[in-house]
């Protein structure tokens, strides 16, 4: 995959992720992580469909499917690995979808049961509710 995150910009994915597991109740160091999230260049996701077709690797949560979202190729690949959707060595199937655009094509799974968003999972593992996405839309996250 020709583009590729800013290692600054996942270390501070990596920061505002632990500011929100050292307060698990405060909903200010969560709304800072996925603004984060929402200023990426894109988002990645492993392909579990076809080219022509691609479906967003899921997993099952006690709340419902949760579309993984990636913000770099390189997290996207290493999940494939640890999750055993591929071998060491094998490529990763990936692609990127842009923002804002990315949220929009995320919303639209609402209709086939998903209920929210993971970030980089397993390594952070954050997730919010897909009506929460919304409030993504703009820089400023006011919707």
């Amino acid at each position: 995959m020709e583009f590729e995150t800013d290692p600054a910009v996942v270390a501070r994915l990596d920061r505002l992720s632990e500011a929100c597991r050292a307060a698990p109740r405060e909903i200010a160091p969560q709304v800072q992580l996925w603004k984060a999230v929402a200023a990426l260049d894109r988002w990645f996701f492993i392909n579990r469909g076809t080219v022509e077709a691609p479906k967003p690797y899921a997993v099952d949560a006690a709340q419902g499917a949760m579309l993984c979202i990636f913000s770099s190729a390189e997290r996207a690949s290493g999940a494939a690995r640890t999750s055993g959707l591929i071998a060491d060595g094998e490529p990763a199937p990936l692609f990127g979808v842009p923002l804002p655009e990315a949220v929009d094509w995320v919303l639209a799974f609402a209709r086939g049961g998903v209920v929210g968003v993971v970030i980089d999972h397993p390594v952070l593992g954050a997730w919010t509710p897909l009506a929460n996405l919304e409030r993504l839309r703009t820089p400023d996250g006011q919707g």
